[in-house]
């Protein structure tokens, strides 16, 4: 298992795919490598796995189906307001 999901959405396979790649970038400067990728070519839904948290990141259609956060819902939601792109 895992101690945090991180559950976000892109606007097209594109995005989906370039979040994925810019998260993994950023973590790995910090240190941390992902234990495990699925996901990225399709850009559909990726799933980066870092062992003590994963994030999921959706194409909008995708992420309306699987409901991720009903399946979740005795967990605790923290809700992150967006950055823009220059931030």
């Amino acid at each position: 298992m895992t101690d945090f999901f991180v559950i976000a959405s892109g606007t097209s396979d594109t995005h989906v795919r370039a979040l994925a790649e810019h998260v993994l970038e950023e973590l790995k400067r910090d240190g941390a490598a992902a234990h495990h990728v699925e996901g990225l070519a399709q850009g559909r839904w990726v799933l980066l796995d870092y062992v003590d948290f994963v994030i999921h990141l959706f194409h909008p259609t995708l992420r309306s189906f699987y409901q991720l956060e009903r399946l979740w819902s005795d967990a605790a939601l923290i809700p992150v307001e967006s950055q823009g792109a220059g931030a």
